[in-house]
Order: structure tokens, then sequence, then C-alpha cells
């Protein structure tokens, strides 16, 4: 395994972290992680020099950290630097700050978390967790030695990434990145604001939840082995984003000992500054190719919102978009479904037209948000 250092606090960190947010379950039931199997994945990560653990409050309905914590007993705790996350949208009081690193304490079964983030930081989050005072109380929990390094994950546009990395000496800040999000949310811009600030970045979503490696469309299949015979979809993304050097770990959400395994070896292969410009261009063209599998123009800048009918365009026609670009209907046509029951999908829509007067993209949104709603309910 490779590592690289944080220079801020002086530790190394595996470029491989085990995510603990897709561990196999029993029945397909989120709540009954298959603990034997998960087991099984996370001691060969261990054994093969991985020692970057992620957890966090709401993984797997809430048994991923006493999954964690009941797996690293035996020892296996001194081992590891691991991180699990504060649920940031639960605070409504400044004592709940303490009440549930105490929760999160105890199911992991240990006296001091290494790095405690906030989780899923965006700009009503940062704004609560501010008026709280939140720094008070990670000063607090750092000298009572609950936890080692306040840090954060984040999930909002870049100049709210930049506000918080500019706020606080974060020890370390997460976000998502793959190389098919260079500009979403912090993206290539805030990894490289943190870089400039001393701050060591850990990536989540590298193949966006999968989509860049699992049902990978034929026509991009036919790029990558036409360029390589060797790597998989999967390396191919991996190898993006652990070329830049401020990526200090890679977070895979492995489900089954085969992805461990490969990831392992993968990984024994990651250095900064990896791919060649060759590589560089076949990724662009991947990259056009999924482009041009979108079924809508649709950037998620949000300026039809908020609807009068309450339909959430942006989800409906990302949806829409993840279904065609990745060929994953059946699971788009689940997160459609949601929308549905929560009464934001394009059934909503009474074709008032106020969100096309403006929409940068002039896109034709009553026609769009019915497609969509037509293909992924089929």
């Amino acid at each position: 395994m490779k590592f690289r250092r944080m220079e801020n606090i002086d530790i190394d960190v595996s470029v491989l972290g085990f995510g603990c947010m897709r561990l196999p379950v029993i029945k397909g039931d989120a709540a009954r992680i298959d603990k034997d199997e998960a087991k099984k994945m996370l001691y060969y990560s261990l054994d093969h020099g991985v020692n970057y653990v992620d957890t966090a409050f709401p993984y797997h309905q809430g048994e991923s950290e006493g999954f964690v914590g009941e797996a690293l007993q035996g020892g296996m705790r001194e081992e590891v630097f691991l991180a699990t996350k504060m649920p940031t949208w639960l605070v409504k009081t400044a004592e709940d700050f303490e009440k549930y690193l105490d929760e999160q304490l105890k199911k992991l079964k240990t006296e001091q978390i290494d790095f405690y983030l906030l989780h899923g930081l965006n700009q009503e989050r940062w704004q609560n967790v501010q008026q709280l005072d939140v720094f008070s109380f990670l000063e607090k929990a750092v000298k009572k030695g609950k936890i080692r390094f306040p840090s954060f994950s984040f999930h909002d546009e870049v100049g709210v990434f930049k506000e918080i990395i500019d706020a606080y000496p974060w020890c370390m800040s997460q976000i998502q990145l793959n190389y098919m999000d260079e500009e979403y949310q912090a993206g290539l811009e805030g990894l490289k604001y943190a870089e400039d600030k001393g701050i060591p970045v850990v990536v989540m979503e590298p193949l966006r939840g999968g989509k860049l490696a699992q049902r990978v469309p034929d026509e991009i299949v036919k790029v990558w082995e036409k360029n390589s015979t060797d790597m998989t979809p999967a390396e191919w993304a991996f190898k993006w984003v652990y070329s830049y050097a401020n990526v200090k770990s890679v977070l895979s959400g492995m489900s089954t000992m085969e992805q461990v395994k490969e990831n392992v070896e993968i990984f024994k292969r990651s250095k900064p500054n990896a791919l060649t410009s060759n590589e560089k261009e076949i990724i662009e063209e991947v990259k056009a190719i999924y482009r041009s599998r979108m079924a809508s123009d649709c950037t998620r800048c949000g300026y039809c919102l908020p609807c009068p009918s309450g339909v959430k365009i942006p989800e409906v026609l990302e949806a829409y978009n993840n279904a065609t670009m990745y060929n994953i209907p059946k699971d788009q046509s689940i997160e459609y479904k949601f929308l549905m029951e929560q009464g934001e999908s394009a059934l909503e829509c009474t074709e008032c037209g106020q969100c096309e007067s403006v929409c940068p993209q002039d896109i034709n949104i009553r026609e769009a948000v019915k497609e969509a709603h037509n293909r992924l309910v089929s």
C-alpha cells in the first residue's frame, strides 16, 4: 500500500481508504450488515496496509458505527486512523454537539476519534453550527481527548467551501471528486484552494457511487479497451483522482471482497501525477461520450427554484440524466419514486412556465420533466 503525508498534522495515511457506507448486507436490508463478510473485507484491507477507516452516524441506517466499533476490537483500533462524522442536520442546540459525540464514541467502542468531521456541510448547516459556536465545542473536545483532528465533509457550491476553509484551522476536508465532477460542488477549484491553505483533502465518490465502474456503456468500454487491456474502468477513475497530490486518501465504499482485493492492487500502483498526457486525452474522450448521452442540458444551477408547485426540477432532470448517461435506468427509477412519494416529482407540474423564464440554458423544462417522468416510471 502507498501512503501520503498530511503535513499539517504529521501523519501518513493510506491512499486507499476503507469506506463503511456500502458494506455487504443481508437480504437487501441496509440496516442488516453482513458482519462476518464485512469483517473479512475490513481485515483483508488492514492486512494489506489500509490504515484509514471512514464511517458516519447515518450509514447503514445508523448501524455502521456500531459495526466498526465491534470490528476494531482486539487491538486493531490502534492500527488505524478512525474517521466518523457529526450529524449536523440533527444539531439544534449547543448541547447536541457533545451529546452526539458521546453517543458515537460509545458505539465505536473507543475513547478517542481521530478525524471528527462536521458531516455534509452546506450553507444552511454551516450557518447553524456557527451560530451554536461549533468551534468552542471542537476545541473543548480536542482538549478532553475525545477527538484529535477537527475536520469537515462538504456538499455545496465552491464559494461556500472557501468560506468554510477560511473560517478555522481544519485538519482535513472531505469532498466529492471524480473525472465527471471536476466543477461539481468544491471540485478541482476547491481542491486547489485547500492545498494553497495547507489543508489536506480526502475524496469521496471517486467512482460516482459506482456509476463509473459498473454497467459501463459499451461505447465507453471500447475506448478503455482500445487504450489499455490491463486497466479496468474503476482503475481509470481512481487513477484520475489519486494523481492529484493533495488528495491524501481516496475512499472506496466496497461491497464485496472482490472489490477490496481489486482496489488494494490498484492502489499499490498509486502515485501523484500518475496520468500521462495521452491518458488525460483518453479520459477527456470518455467524458465527452458520457456527456453526449445526457438527456437534458440541466446544470443544476437552481435558477428554476423554488417551483411554485414544489417540483424539484434539478433532481428530476439529474435522475433522467444519470439513467441515460450511466446506463442505470432502474436505479434512477427508484430515486425518482422517492421524489414522487415526497410530492416533488414532475407529477406536480402545473406547466406555469415560470421556470423556463429564468433558465439560463433555455431548456424547455415543462417538456423535459414530463419526458423524464415518462421514462423513469416506464
